[in-house]
């Protein structure tokens, strides 16, 4: 079976599995919600839609009403990736969700998961 790349990968049916990853570790779909829009500049309404429609990763992103220039500070590697080596963009911003994600799985308090400049 071929991969599928990152960026055709349609974003409504990933989404669940996000949230069923925070929520066995006790964590909310709000809370991914919260990273989610932290991330792209959506708010909740506009994600929601955005989730209806069954958009792909790359219409998500090239949609987001303002990708946060923060996403910068998200180092670390997610997959075994180290996340600040991705080229394609749509890639990069996907694994940083990701990693958005496993933070939050992993018990780290929301407020230090959604970076902050210095």
């Amino acid at each position: 079976m071929a991969r599928i790349p990152i960026a055709e990968m349609s974003f409504s049916k990933v989404y669940p599995l996000l949230v069923q990853k925070a929520e066995r570790k006790g964590r909310t779909r709000a809370e991914v919600d919260a990273v989610t829009c932290w991330l792209t500049g959506y708010d909740e309404a506009d994600l929601a839609r955005q989730l209806e429609r069954g958009v792909t990763y790359r219409e998500l992103f090239d949609e987001a009403p303002a990708m946060n220039p923060s996403r910068a500070l998200i180092t670390g590697k997610i997959c075994g990736v180290d996340v600040t080596a991705i080229e394609d963009p749509v890639e990069q911003n996907a694994r940083y969700l990701d990693k958005l994600v496993d933070e939050l799985a992993r018990g780290r308090a929301l407020e230090k998961v959604l970076r902050k400049p210095s």
